[in-house]
């Protein structure tokens, strides 16, 4: 078993407010974990401690064995953790194909002199950039907005964009941080394929979602937060029958709240 990430004791306060209490995980690699909970759970502060967005008040982060702290994100991208904010980002200027490729600078092998010089190993690269990201916008439906604004594109498509800049970037593991939020039913299960695509080629993928059928439909694994606690882990269906897992989920069960996402 090679660990691709892990949490030892991880504290995170907030004015007085404990938001992670001792959490400690480990992810595999190849690996497709869903993190899950309730509104208020500490999802979100886990996921931005992954990437040092806030650094841990206590306890480490491991990437493939490297202590992360005192990285900065930039760093720890080009070590091959990139991750996605539930708010898509693209850049308004640019064409949707352009924010595809973009997401290639962090494998860009060609020096900044080759660049200025535009010397033949560069028109190689920027070739064969321009046709994994076609090939993904193909994968995704968004083939025929290529030369739009990537402004233009409806809000769901948006997050799709974001994924498949992520995916150029050439990710160890990929942090997707709600994914389907604002996602139409087919786009959702665009969005299933796409992930488990990734996951099939060699990338490990942590997803924070609150579609509970996506994550039980796609994840090998899920983590539980409650109130900044880790209250459970396992496979979906041991989750799905978990009693602590249930009465963080207002009584109500995974049943229900599985219901609901459709």
């Amino acid at each position: 078993m090679t660990v691709a990430l892990q949490g030892r004791s991880l504290e995170k306060s907030f004015g007085g407010v404990h938001a992670i209490r001792d959490v400690s995980f480990t992810i595999e690699e190849g690996s497709l974990i869903g993190l899950i909970g309730p509104n208020g759970a500490g999802k979100s502060t886990l996921f931005n401690m992954f990437t040092n967005l806030y650094p841990p008040d206590k306890g480490t982060v491991e990437f493939f064995g490297i202590n992360l702290a005192g990285k900065t994100e930039d760093e720890i991208a080009r070590l091959g953790l990139i991750r996605t904010f539930q708010t898509a980002r693209v850049f308004a200027e640019m064409t949707v194909l352009e924010n595809v490729m973009i997401g290639a600078h962090l494998t860009v092998r060609s020096s900044p002199w080759a660049e200025a010089f535009w010397v033949p190993s560069v028109g190689r690269e920027e070739v064969g950039i321009r046709k994994k990201a076609e090939a993904l916008l193909e994968l995704l439906g968004l083939s025929r907005f290529a030369d739009e604004s990537a402004t233009n594109l409806p809000m769901g498509s948006q997050k799709l964009l974001e994924l498949a800049r992520a995916v150029m970037a050439g990710p160890r593991v990929l942090l997707l941080d709600e994914p389907a939020a604002g996602l139409n039913d087919a786009e959702t299960a665009e969005l299933a394929r796409l992930i488990t695509a990734i996951r099939h080629a060699g990338t490990t993928i942590v997803v924070v979602e609150h579609n509970m059928s996506l994550i039980m439909g796609i994840a090998d694994y899920v983590l539980v937060l409650d109130a900044g606690r880790l209250i459970a882990e396992g496979p979906p269906k041991e989750i799905q029958a978990n009693e602590k897992v249930i009465e963080a989920y207002v009584g109500r069960g995974l049943d229900a709240v599985l219901a609901e996402a459709h």
